[in-house]
């Protein structure tokens, strides 16, 4: 049984600094990319920031360049999402997702596997 389990949301400031944690069981955590997605109340999930399988390439959405980067320990089974700068209009649940594939993929359809969230609270 795959589980994916975010953790490390919180209520933060805008401007700090927030580092989310995504830790995978139940697959063959090198062969798969990684994505990390994100839903505000009322909107779409959104695509957030990706990682292919042996982390040799990423992809970003255009919000967070800059500000956001991801990473991952194959021999942690985890995949990290660190925010940096953050603003009011990061708040949302933010989600990790994998996907059996040498691409990254960039829409949620796309992935296979889905975490249950964490929430992200960024105020002013």
């Amino acid at each position: 049984q795959v589980r994916l389990v975010e953790s490390g949301g919180g209520l933060v400031q805008a401007g700090v600094s927030l580092r989310l944690s995504c830790a995978a069981s139940g697959l063959t955590f090198n062969r798969y990319a990684m994505g990390w997605f994100r839903q505000a109340p009322g909107k779409e999930r959104d695509f957030v920031i990706g990682i292919s399988w042996n982390g040799g390439n990423t992809t970003y959405a255009d919000s967070v360049k800059g500000r956001f980067s991801i990473s991952r320990d194959n021999a942690k089974n985890t995949v990290y999402l660190q925010m940096n700068n953050l603003k009011p209009e990061d708040t949302a649940v933010y989600y990790c997702a994998a996907r059996r594939t040498m691409r990254v993929p960039a829409r949620a359809d796309e992935y296979d596997y889905w975490g249950q969230g964490t929430q992200v609270t960024v105020s002013s």
